[in-house]
């Protein structure tokens, strides 16, 4: 959904190229989706400790600023990636995203669908190297969030077997498919998994994070097997009272909502941290958004739209905090949401070492030939305080329980639960809960965090706003990369492509 308030600029052709930016801190990949023995056939068991920490490793893929993270929050209502100058243009593929004007081509879509598959493909080979009981169960729960956003995003899922020889061309799993099958390795993985608690880091798979993903697949039951992707769906009362239970039990693990907002992406987290990628920082999340003559120096990239920031309420603490400004590092950077005048750590303007005008940020922004002081900008994660990269937080766990709720008729509980969190977060409460204001309440306490794309979908939202170029509901599903399709005749191009 893309409701922006400006003209959209149309972008030019695409090529195969790098998504990542120049400056992207995340190191290409190295590993093949397939370990080849010589002779071309059997498989070799690895080492499984090794094999899971290198899959604990891969998690690393998810603080990247493209890709994988790309794909899920790019194409909303929350994100805008504007091309200043030359810089963030690169060949368009940032304004494709934006538009809703990607094809089968899009390096983003290539790199994504490569790195996915080649982590379940290790999970597979962790599983068939005679694993530990306990092993097996974190390997199998990887392989179900690695293959949950597979089957999110493309709607389809190439499965290698360890025992396939390198000419033999994975069977394809259909969406259906995919989501018994992610169902079924996170039950039977539950039972190996530990139980383990709120902390400031929770690296490794546990059974608040298996209930989780459980409650994440639950909830989207209606879009993961419709027979039409883009809906209408329908919402099964059996299905969201299994939200609801998977969520209670990541609530008897101890996890509560956190009173600090912002501290939720800092170094001294606990409340809410029920999974957070051990390899890779969040750094690029700060590096993506600042301007290059803030401290530490951005990459001046990605902004919220006026739209989005408009459905923040003054006195909600996730609109954001003021820069301390207290001469200490970094202190010249605010929480939440920049706009206006900038200062540096000692409390002073910042001036635009460009235009050599005061650094303003401003509510409007334009996709294409954009000054460098346009956008505002964002900060979850704040340079100074920053712990791991978070991927599973309770507070999304909350709401998916609170949207069960509304979908199963209780409309009291909802927003009982609703106003709940809203008084954690300095908000008024309200007085009525429809999908709509829903919808809006998870975008407000979610914003940035990845997983936009895969909510407006759900809400009937991704193809109604104004500021795509392609409404048609064929792009609530991107391509399968045209690489895949030429190596796997397997695999069938998905509708519109």
């Amino acid at each position: 959904m893309k409701n922006k308030n400006f003209k959209k600029i149309i972008a030019g052709g695409l090529s195969i190229m790098m998504l990542a930016s120049c400056t992207d801190l995340i190191n290409d990949e190295k590993d093949s989706i397939v370990r080849a023995n010589e002779g071309g056939g059997g498989f070799t068991p690895g080492n499984p400790t090794e094999l899971l920490v290198s899959a604990y490793k891969d998690l690393g893929a998810y603080t990247d600023q493209a890709n994988i993270y790309a794909l899920g929050q790019h194409p909303t209502a929350e994100m805008i990636p504007p091309t200043r100058g030359v810089d963030w243009g690169d060949n368009g593929v940032w304004r494709t995203l934006d538009q809703h004007t990607w094809d089968a081509t899009h390096s983003g879509i290539i790199n994504a669908w490569n790195q996915l598959n080649q982590r379940i493909y290790k999970c597979n080979e962790i599983i068939a190297s005679n694993p530990s009981a306990a092993e097996k169960a974190e390997a199998q729960f990887l392989r179900a969030w690695n293959m949950f956003h597979v089957m999110d995003y493309w709607g389809q899922v190439p499965f290698r077997e360890v025992t396939d020889g390198v000419d033999v061309n994975p069977r394809v799993l259909t969406r259906s498919e995919a989501f018994d099958f992610v169902m079924s390795d996170l039950n039977e993985a539950l039972s190996g998994l530990e139980n383990l608690g709120p902390a400031a880091l929770n690296p490794k798979a546990s059974k608040a994070a298996a209930n989780f993903l459980l409650a994440k697949l639950y909830l989207n039951k209606a879009v993961f097997t419709s027979s039409t992707p883009a809906g209408p769906y329908n919402h099964d009362a059996a299905d969201m009272a299994k939200v609801i239970e998977h969520v209670e039990a990541i609530e008897a693990d101890g996890y509560t909502l956190s009173d600090d907002f912002f501290g939720n992406f800092s170094a001294d987290a606990t409340t809410e941290t029920i999974l957070n990628s051990n390899e890779g920082t969040p750094q690029n999340r700060w590096m993506m958004t600042l301007h290059y003559d803030q401290n530490p120096s951005g990459w001046n990239g990605f902004t919220t739209l006026a739209d989005f920031y408009d459905t923040f309420s003054d006195e909600d603490v996730r609109k954001g905090l003021p820069a301390a400004a207290d001469g200490t590092d970094m202190s010249g950077i605010g929480y939440g949401f920049l706009i206006g005048q900038q200062y540096n750590d000692n409390g002073d303007p910042i001036t635009d070492s460009r235009s050599q005008n005061l650094l303003k940020f401003t509510r409007d922004v334009t996709l294409a030939g954009t000054p460098t002081d346009k956008g505002i900008r964002v900060i979850k994660y704040h340079p100074a305080t920053a712990g791991k990269y978070i991927l599973m937080r309770y507070a999304e766990a909350y709401l998916m329980k609170a949207e069960a709720m509304m979908r199963a008729g209780d409309s009291a509980g909802a927003l009982a639960a609703i106003n709940e969190l809203r008084s954690k977060r300095g908000a008024s409460t309200l007085s009525s809960l429809d999908e709509n204001s829903l919808f809006e309440e998870i975008g407000r306490e979610m914003y940035w965090e990845g997983g936009k794309r895969t909510t407006e979908v759900r809400f009937g939202k991704f193809t109604t706003g104004t500021g795509t170029l392609i409404q048609d509901d064929y792009t609530v599903l991107y391509p399968i990369p045209s690489p895949a399709i030429v190596s796997n005749p397997n695999l069938t191009q998905n509708d519109g492509y």
